[in-house]
């Protein structure tokens, strides 16, 4: 039989994949395949034949190797994270010595530095859809996909997992459901599903939507997509894309970088991520985020809406500057402190 650091890091690296699809998102596992694939070549390229290779000295050659081609901090934050999960796997099944993982450096890094700091604006997210709301552009699908973004900070795959039946038009409310068999899991799996409440104009977007412009399709397993494309449910990709070309500024007024829409190449689908000024889900989802806070709504209601916790919301997503926190929250509590 086979000893276990006999595999090669390639052959290892798909064992550990295998063994985690059951408990991560595809999303993940796609991340994961990414990280570890860079690792994996990096081994055959320096004649790292067997998983019993890896040392200290070899995982270090290879952080080297990975910042000396100048990837971000995080970037490089994030890949050691994953080798060393990697790595404890190794241990697990006496691949390797016994505390190799340990010697697994993760460059520390301010926490303020972790995510993300591109946000959608507030001003810039409620200006779009005040005009979505009173333009003929009302109920169209970028209207009714940003609306539904940014009043419930859902992540682009909760939103890509609504089905029509989650949308209830009378109570106005929105249903995430973990549907993994039917190809639409929530990141958080049964703990990610949730109903949230809608406002009348989200509402109001989303009925036109359903009205005039939502595509009549059902997906491979028979639902009906919420948000549906030509061929029914719609890729992740191509749910990114239209989040980018929802929040071009230039659907509201002049293009702020010159550019004529006529002519502009980034309005086509294939480049609409390369406008400066568009945003991607996750950045709409910051942004949300920390207008709820803003707003005034209760730190575990927020919680309970966009399906975080207190602590990664503090963390990665709330990005009010420090004199925001004051004006927006903290001022007007001062009422509270007067004295006469």
């Amino acid at each position: 039989m086979r000893r276990p650091n006999e595999l090669t890091p390639r052959e290892a690296w798909h064992r550990y994949l295998d063994g985690r699809r059951t408990e991560i998102t595809d999303e993940t596992a796609s991340t994961y395949h990414y990280r570890l694939k860079l690792f994996v070549e990096w081994c055959e390229e320096n004649e790292v034949e067997t998983v019993s290779e890896l040392t200290g000295w070899i995982l270090d050659q290879y952080e080297s190797a990975r910042s000396g081609e100048g990837v971000a901090a995080t970037t490089l934050h994030n890949e050691m994270e994953t080798l060393q999960s990697f790595v404890e796997y190794l241990e697990r099944i006496e691949a390797v010595d016994d505390g190799l993982a340990n010697r697994v450096n993760i460059p520390d890094i301010p926490s303020d530095e972790r995510s993300r700091e591109t946000k959608l604006e507030a001003d810039r997210a409620l200006a779009l859809i005040r005009h979505y709301r009173t333009s003929e552009q009302a109920g169209s699908r970028n209207h009714a996909l940003l609306e539904v973004a940014w009043h419930t900070g859902a992540r682009l795959g909760g939103i890509r997992a609504l089905d029509l039946r989650d949308f209830d038009a009378g109570e106005q409310t929105l249903e995430f459901v973990h549907r993994p068999e039917t190809d639409t899991p929530l990141k958080n799996k049964r703990k990610g599903e949730r109903i949230v409440g809608i406002r009348d104009g989200v509402a109001t977007a989303l009925k036109r939507y359903i009205q005039s412009e939502r595509w009549d399709k059902h997906d491979d397993h028979g639902r009906q997509p919420l948000f549906s494309s030509l061929q029914g449910r719609a890729s992740t990709n191509t749910m990114r894309a239209w989040m980018y070309t929802a929040t071009f500024p230039c659907n509201r007024g002049p293009c702020p970088h010159g550019h004529e829409p006529e002519t502009c190449e980034f309005r086509s689908h294939t480049h609409a991520s390369k406008c400066p000024s568009s945003r991607a889900p996750h950045h709409v989802r910051t942004g949300s985020i920390t207008w709820h806070q803003d707003r005034g709504v209760p730190r575990e209601v927020t919680s309970e809406r966009v399906n975080a916790s207190q602590n990664v919301i503090d963390r990665y997503y709330d990005k009010a500057t420090k004199r925001e926190r004051m004006e927006l929250r903290r001022r007007p509590h001062l009422e509270k402190l007067e004295i006469e």
